[in-house]
């Protein structure tokens, strides 16, 4: 494998390449993308709620906020690395990356990363009406605030990106690598704040959404960029979500090394 300044050296060389890869595949990144509908329709829900009064602390305005940065936050977070990763285990093609001086995971991250700016294009707009119709609801133009909102959602692609690492990887002990994934996902869809703000659920799921790391993946940089946590709040729970990122990287470290010579040792 590469030194890592060579591997420096090489990564915008593949971040070149992962671009190339997005505009070749272009149309299926679209059609990705507008299936990523849920928290529209969601929104359309609970503003018909909220035209009866105040729900907590979200009246429709609130809500609309809340949901176009659901779905900014998650376009330009969500990865994935998951479905790429196991198909390759089955199919044998990690083989053929294995023998390449590049690090797989280098690579793979390369290829996401290089997805980030083409993302940030397609939330341009959904950003753009979200100014329009809660501009005074943003708290982006503090500097401060800016920068922890910032980092949040570094810290919630990274937490996304090492889960799917994790997750992927188990493809390598077990048949239904993807079935772990379908349970992830549907606890992700409710302790996320995907689909309803956390603080409208029952008391009783808080302290759990607290304890585990999907409401570090969206609810955290959404409620920082609509205003609803102030930045002494948002300083801890930046600090509580790139301890997330250390954990999950240390794991992810580990399964990926123990597979790998369970791979090497099965003749992968």
């Amino acid at each position: 494998m590469m030194g890592l300044g060579s591997t420096l050296r090489a990564y915008p060389t593949l971040l070149r390449i992962g671009v190339a890869q997005m505009l070749a595949y272009r149309a299926e990144f679209l059609i990705w993308i507008l299936t990523t509908n849920m928290p529209l329709v969601m929104m359309g829900l609970w503003t018909g709620v909220a035209a009866d009064g105040v729900v907590g602390r979200f009246d429709q305005r609130d809500f609309v906020a809340y949901y176009l940065a659901v779905l900014a936050i998650r376009i330009l977070t969500n990865n994935w690395l998951v479905w790429e990763l196991t198909m390759e285990i089955r199919q044998g093609t990690l083989a053929a990356r294995l023998l390449r001086p590049i690090h797989p995971l280098v690579s793979y991250s390369a290829v996401h990363v290089s997805a980030l700016p083409i993302r940030a294009v397609v939330i341009t707009p959904i950003l753009g009406v979200l100014l329009w119709t809660s501009g005074d609801l943003l708290t982006i133009r503090d500097p401060a605030m800016l920068a922890v909102f910032l980092s949040s959602v570094v810290g919630a692609w990274l937490i996304l990106f090492l889960t799917m690492l994790i997750i992927g990887t188990l493809a390598l002990y077990v048949d239904s690598a993807m079935s772990v994934f379908d349970l992830w996902l549907a606890i992700h869809f409710v302790l996320s704040g995907y689909l309803v703000p956390l603080e409208l659920l029952p008391s009783w799921v808080e302290p759990i959404a607290m304890a585990l790391p999907f409401r570090y993946t969206l609810a955290f940089p959404v409620e920082l960029l609509i205003g609803k946590m102030s930045l002494d709040v948002g300083l801890s729970h930046l600090g509580v979500q790139w301890m997330f990122v250390v954990a999950l990287g240390i794991s992810a470290a580990l399964f990926w090394r123990a597979g790998m010579r369970r791979f090497v040792a099965f003749g992968g």
